[in-house]
């Protein structure tokens, strides 16, 4: 019997300390409690370290509590806690984050795969999750658009994605993005349950 879950962790750096836009894979999983009905954001103790969880029936969310661009190491313990619980031919791995390349709230799902453009918190994941070791298990990226300056030098860049985001920005990310995110995930859903009809397992698909 097919019965996914699916393990969605945001990336960016903690909250509240750094409202950002850096940070906008936290704010749409904020939005994402409300849209998929999930409980209220709780802290527990998840891949040994403590952070904030919304443990729904069918997906578990969780805000990686690390800075950016060392996430990779909770990512790998968060994973592989839950995997021992659930069994990784029911389980996928969601990484939600912030992507320059996208204007602002824009959503869209990414196979694993694609490049990382850059984003040195999906670098950090990447290096320390293998998906090859899980072939059952469907592992994709949820891009959050954040936008981009016209100047594409590096300090401006900078200043734009870790300057305090303005509540439009904020409300954007948190209540509409979320419809859009929920989206993304029923079509993984669907793929994984083709794949699974199929005979066979996989990532997401462009």
């Amino acid at each position: 019997m097919f019965n996914p879950r699916f393990l969605v962790i945001s990336l960016g750096n903690p909250l509240p300390k750094y409202e950002s836009l850096h940070s906008a894979g936290h704010f749409v999983l904020n939005g994402l409690t409300k849209a998929l009905r999930q409980p209220a954001f709780r802290e527990v103790t998840l891949g040994r370290q403590s952070c904030l969880v919304s443990q729904g029936p069918k997906y578990i969310l969780v805000q990686s509590p690390t800075l950016m661009n060392v996430s990779g190491g909770f990512v790998a313990s968060a994973w592989q806690e839950t995997v021992r619980k659930y069994g990784a031919e029911s389980l996928s791995l969601v990484i939600v984050h912030d992507e320059l390349e996208k204007d602002l709230g824009v959503v869209k799902l990414i196979p694993w795969d694609r490049s990382p453009r850059g984003h040195n918190g999906v670098k950090s994941i990447r290096k320390s999750v293998s998906e090859k070791k899980y072939p059952e298990s469907p592992f994709a990226r949820i891009a959050v658009g954040i936008g981009r300056p016209e100047e594409r030098d590096a300090a401006t860049v900078s200043r734009y994605v870790l300057n305090k985001i303005s509540r439009e920005n904020r409300t954007t990310l948190e209540e509409d993005a979320p419809w859009d995110v929920v989206k993304c995930l029923m079509d993984l859903e669907s793929q994984w349950r083709d794949a699974v009809q199929g005979g066979s397992g996989g990532n997401a698909e462009p």
